[in-house]
């Protein structure tokens, strides 16, 4: 069966719960905590909406069956079969083997082979014959990973592009890039950017609500109130 919106829900609501249970550590227990969360977002999102992209233009069947089967274990937590995954990476349709690719670094990424999983996304990011947003997802993924081993400012070289309103992977992107805003000691930067992100409907609405609260704490008041009604 395909991932539903229903599954992406449930599961977006658990991460909020682990969120929520980490709310009594320090704030950079937090930057941490979120950082996962934002890979694993990513995995979520990257499930529900370019897949399906793909998966309406094939006419394939089997190989369709064989990839849904393949995200499905890879995003309840499970290893996908690793045969069966060598050869969807070896698929003739880009948006295929793109998944593959995603899901292989992911897995290992699960496994805590971070060297293996950073090196995944960084091939992936780097491989101009696959459509853009995929190769923007690895770069994001791959930056997570490496988070911590890097200056904030290579972060947001990195990042900066894809932390755009409108952008697909806005949400991912620009939490990461105002996180780096802050330890560079920019919350002039942080808090704007924390806020477009909370106000944006197309952005899941765990890192909403999460960027909902650093901009409070930066001194920005990110709540939408709802329209009044006109007066007839």
């Amino acid at each position: 069966m395909a991932l539903t919106p229903q599954n992406s829900e449930a599961f977006m609501r658990e991460v909020d719960e682990a969120v929520r249970q980490d709310q009594l550590l320090t704030v950079w227990q937090r930057y941490g905590r979120w950082i996962l969360v934002a890979v694993v977002a990513s995995l979520a999102a990257f499930g529900g909406w370019l897949y399906w992209q793909h998966y309406s233009k094939t006419q394939s069947e089997a190989v369709s069956e064989q990839m849904d089967a393949a995200l499905a274990t890879a995003t309840g937590g499970g290893t996908p079969d690793a045969r069966q995954l060598d050869a969807l990476t070896q698929a003739s349709q880009p948006g295929y083997r793109a998944s593959a690719l995603l899901v292989k670094a992911g897995t290992a990424s699960r496994k805590g082979d971070a060297k293996g999983a950073i090196a995944a996304y960084g091939a992936i990011a780097a491989d101009t014959s696959l459509d853009q947003p995929y190769r923007d997802l690895a770069l994001i993924r791959q930056t997570a990973l490496e988070y911590e081993s890097l200056k904030p400012q290579q972060i947001v070289d990195r990042l900066k592009p894809l932390a755009i309103e409108g952008a697909p992977w806005f949400g991912s992107a620009g939490e990461l890039v105002a996180i780096a805003y802050m330890k560079m000691g920019k919350n002039d930067l942080a808090g704007p950017l924390f806020a477009g992100i909370a106000k944006d409907e197309n952005v899941p609405q765990s890192i909403r609500s999460r960027a909902r609260q650093m901009a409070g704490l930066l001194g920005i008041d990110a709540v939408e109130l709802p329209a009044e009604p006109v007066q007839g």
